[in-house]
Parts: structure tokens; C-alpha cells; sequence
């Protein structure tokens, strides 16, 4: 659960993401996250680039929290990332929202 004084995590506007993104994810409808995305964006050096292992039923979220990792380390470091997903239709979808 996330602490009372944590709470303005959920709200994806909290994270540091440009304005661009931001505007793009409320396009699609998402202002703020659940719980269990903000705790495992909170966890351990996650953000710094260390590893996580999560699980949650299909259509959860999951991909929103790699999305926001992803996103984060790409403009932090300036590096470039490797999103690997399970069909090239995900695959498709996945390269039109993120351009």
C-alpha cells in the first residue's frame, strides 16, 4: 500500500515525464495509476536501473509500468532501450503510441 505522504505518486504527473507525454497518456484516457504500479515503481533502485520482476493478470497494467520505466531511463540517460513484446500486433501498436 502505498503511505499517505506517497500518495501523489499515483498521479502520473508526479513522475517527471515531459509535458508531450503526459498530454499523450491523458489522450488515451490515463491520469494516474494503481497502487500496485506506483509501489513497483517505488521499489528498490528500480528507477536507477535495477531490475524488477512483476506479475499481474492480463490487461492489469503491466505495460504501463514499463512504458513509465522505459520512458524515464530513455530521457534520463539519453541512452536508447529495447522493448521486446509477444506479437507483432502488440508490437505495432506498441511503435504508433509510443512515436
Amino acid at each position: 500500500n502505498i503511505p499517505e505522504d506517497k500518495a501523489d505518486k499515483l498521479l502520473l504527473a508526479s513522475w517527471g515525464l515531459p509535458k508531450a507525454v503526459l498530454e499523450k497518456y491523458h489522450s488515451l484516457g490515463v491520469v494516474q495509476m494503481f497502487e500496485w504500479q506506483a509501489e513497483c515503481l517505488m521499489l528498490g533502485q528500480v528507477l536507477e536501473g535495477k531490475n524488477l520482476v512483476y506479475s499481474a493478470p492480463t490487461s492489469a497494467g503491466k505495460t504501463l509500468v514499463a512504458e513509465l520505466l522505459i520512458l524515464k531511463r530513455v530521457l534520463e540517460t539519453r541512452k536508447k532501450a529495447l522493448l521486446i513484446l509477444p506479437f507483432v500486433s502488440v508490437a505495432k501498436e506498441k511503435k504508433c503510441y509510443l512515436q
